[in-house]
């Protein structure tokens, strides 16, 4: 016994004449290639090029029909009458009848295939994409349609490394060549301009989830909507004058422009920096300085993988605590992992495009949490909003092929599926029709209302404003195009918003410290805030009837007051306990400091302390004997006597050893007189101590040494007071 159809295995067919199953075939896939099935050309050849198909499945209807669906390959051509002969049917008039009626009912139809064949291509990192895709797919082949006869789709997918241009050619033209009428890819940066620029050339009609261009490309439909009129609306509302703007080029410079053209008129000051390259020590230095510079505001604009990186760092250097206000410039707020900021403190503000809230979703989750995440990766997960995307493209396709059939347009590929590098392009001649049928598209699917302008971008839908609380992510409002952005009634973001206090209790922290707080005498007697006493218990009392609420003691469980820690930093104590949303407030002997002012706010101090130094006045004295050593000190003055004592000796005893200053006065030819009494050496001593007092005081001195000179004599050092 045959197993039933299921998503990814064969299909099974059975077809009934004359209210009996005369034959069941049974299709499997054959081969796989880079992680995703394909088919081979000669297969793929027979399979389907626009009638080969409807003809077989008019001559050989009664015996087998050949079904397609994802993944799937048919078995050849000759299995069709190797059934026949099995069954060894014989065609009665009634059959030929029937024959002759379907082969001119194909005819009135344009000659519509029943199975139609789509591109797919995907890049990496878009399992779960991937995953939507197929599973639109089988939903769309597998659910019953009353009203008019069904068609599958079956889907050629290539996975592609958007770095080698060669290899996206190559995968473009491979689909190109086996006959798609359409083609569902992404890109990024690298590849956006090759496959839109081959689409334009060939009219191969692409539709994308990727993130929009802003050039025109007639055969591009952008199932993403933007997000700038919702950002700036938001900037409007917050009324930011002074904010640091994120972003990457992958998603383009869309968004960066119109926040620069917004800030020339408003006067704004953006700082835009461009993070592409950034590794995660050039996150953690560039956050730094940043703070250096007070910045607390950021809007950011990364994608998915990039985004999560940035937040890590943002909490590993501390920036996700109350003060900082981050806003998510993408579509998928609740697929962002942002448990560390839920108790932070810091606000952080996104926009959501999928309602999980919408039964089409609900319903489609269903079938989404009963998938095998062996075989269909990202599974295991919500549905990513760019994977809702990806299950809403599919949906256009269906649907805008149903439309060609009730127009009864020809979109057959007869002598289209060739080289898409000829030289000059032959695009496929319905392809306009098939580009002109799929913006006409309008339809609800997973991101809401589905519709496209005439240059393929999305319009007339609606995204929901989310926050982040301390509970997870609320929704707060939500904006569209013609009422911009709308705001719940409790919003927070509303002004003078003061709704919530009175019918909760708040939790108010404190440390055991008296008299501040005490356990009372008989404290086991009592529950509640009874338990203790004090002076911050009376004030805690009195504050609470005076603004009307409801509170309750919480002792702080670390003992602490509150300090950061230097590596992680983390908040531990009081502090932390409001800093990460534990309590709402703190009423205890807590000092206000500057590191602690940068997270929490401060009232005003019920209690000043502090250390005074108090000073003599000094008094004025009068001037005495020695009042000129007055400034200097008196070890200053000792080396001044000491170095004029040494001075001295040198100089005596140099003159001691120096010839120079040895000399005895001759009495004069003719005179007959006692010698002189001047001694033989004028440097005595008391002399040298006179020679350096003089140098010391600037003056001048009656002796001075004397000098050998050039020529053998002896000078004297004159004095230039002397002249």
């Amino acid at each position: 016994m045959l197993p039933p159809p299921h998503l990814g295995g064969g299909v099974v067919r059975k077809i009934s004449s004359a209210g009996r199953t005369d034959a069941v075939l049974t299709v499997q896939t054959s081969g796989t290639a880079g992680g995703y099935p394909r088919i081979s050309h000669q297969k793929q050849t027979w399979i389907f090029n626009g009638h080969l198909h409807t003809f077989f499945n008019v001559f050989f209807f009664l015996p087998c029909d050949v079904a397609f669906a994802p993944g799937v390959l048919t078995k050849p051509a000759r299995c069709l009458s190797s059934v026949y002969n099995r069954n060894k049917m014989r065609i009665s008039s009634r059959d030929w009848f029937l024959l002759i009626f379907s082969g001119f009912w194909g005819l009135a139809m344009g000659a519509f295939p029943s199975s139609v064949q789509i591109g797919g291509l995907f890049i990496r990192n878009t399992d779960q994409e991937y995953t939507a895709f197929r599973l639109a797919i089988f939903l769309h082949n597998t659910s019953p349609n009353a009203s008019e006869a069904p068609f599958n789709l079956v889907p050629h997918v290539d996975n592609i490394e958007t770095a080698n241009s060669f290899a996206v050619t190559n995968a473009f033209c491979s689909q190109y060549s086996r006959g798609v009428f359409a083609i569902f890819g992404l890109y990024d940066k690298r590849s956006v301009h090759t496959l839109t620029s081959f689409c334009s050339a060939l009219h191969i009609s692409l539709i994308t989830p990727s993130f929009p261009t802003e050039g025109e490309s007639q055969f591009t439909l952008q199932l993403r909507p933007s997000i700038r009129g919702a950002l700036l609306s938001l900037l409007d509302h917050y009324d930011w004058n002074k904010f640091v703007f994120l972003y990457d080029t992958d998603r383009g410079y869309a968004i960066l422009q119109a926040i620069m053209e917004k800030a020339g008129q408003n006067n704004w000051q953006v700082s835009a920096i461009c993070v592409e390259n950034f590794n995660d020590a050039s996150y953690r230095r560039l956050l730094e300085d940043l703070d250096r510079r007070q910045e607390k505001k950021f809007v950011i604009d990364l994608e998915a993988e990039r985004l999560q990186n940035m937040l890590e760092q943002i909490v590993s250097v501390g920036k996700h605590v109350k003060g900082y206000h981050y806003i998510m410039a993408n579509l998928g707020f609740k697929d962002i992992n942002l448990e560390r900021f839920m108790h932070g403190g810091a606000n952080v503000t996104g926009f959501q495009l999928v309602d999980f809230s919408n039964p089409m979703v609900i319903k489609l989750m269903q079938r989404w949490n009963k998938l095998d995440q062996r075989e269909y990766p990202g599974s295991d997960a919500p549905p990513k909003y760019t994977s809702a995307l990806t299950y809403d493209g599919v949906m256009v396709m269906a649907e805008a092929f149903r439309n060609l059939r009730r127009q009864k347009v020809d979109i057959s590929r007869r002598g289209n599926a060739g080289d898409c590098l000829a030289n000059p392009a032959a695009p496929w001649n319905q392809g306009i029709d098939m580009e002109r049928t799929l913006k006409q598209v309008r339809l609800q699917g997973l991101t809401g209302n589905v519709q496209f302008d005439h240059y393929g971008r999305r319009v007339n839908y609606t995204m929901d404003v989310f926050e982040l609380k301390n509970n997870g992510p609320r929704r707060i409002g939500y904006w569209n195009d013609a009422d911009k952005l709308v705001l719940i009634q409790d919003s927070p973001l509303l002004p003078n918003d003061t709704s919530g206090m009175e019918n909760r209790t708040v939790v108010v922290t404190t440390i055991m410290e008296g008299p501040y707080v005490m356990l009372k005498k008989n404290w086991e007697m009592y529950e509640g805030n009874d338990q203790y006493e004090g002076y911050c218990v009376d004030l805690a009392s009195e504050i609470a009837k005076h603004i009307g609420i409801k509170y309750k003691i919480s002792i702080v469980p670390d003992g602490k007051y509150g300090a950061r820690d230097p590596e992680t930093k983390i908040w531990n104590g009081m502090v932390g306990e409001l800093v990460y949303g534990k309590a709402e407030i703190a009423v205890a002997p807590l000092t206000i400091t500057l590191v602690r002012e940068e997270v929490i706010d401060f009232s005003k101090p019920f209690m000043s302390l502090g250390i005074s130094i108090m000073i003599k006045k000094p008094q004025k004295s009068k001037p005495g004997v020695f009042s000129f050593l007055d400034p200097l000190a008196y070890e200053i003055w000792m080396c001044i006597v000491f170095a004029y004592i040494g001075v001295s000796v040198v100089l005596f005893l140099v003159s001691r050893f120096s010839p120079y200053e040895w000399h005895t006065e001759e009495p004069e030819e003719g005179t007959d007189g006692p010698p002189s009494d001047q001694p033989p050496n004028e440097f005595g001593i008391f002399n040298s101590l006179w020679f350096s007092l003089g140098a010391f005081m600037q003056q001048g001195c009656d002796i001075s040494p004397s000098l050998p000179h050039t020529g053998g004599e002896t000078h004297k050092m004159e004095d230039p007071e002397v002249h």
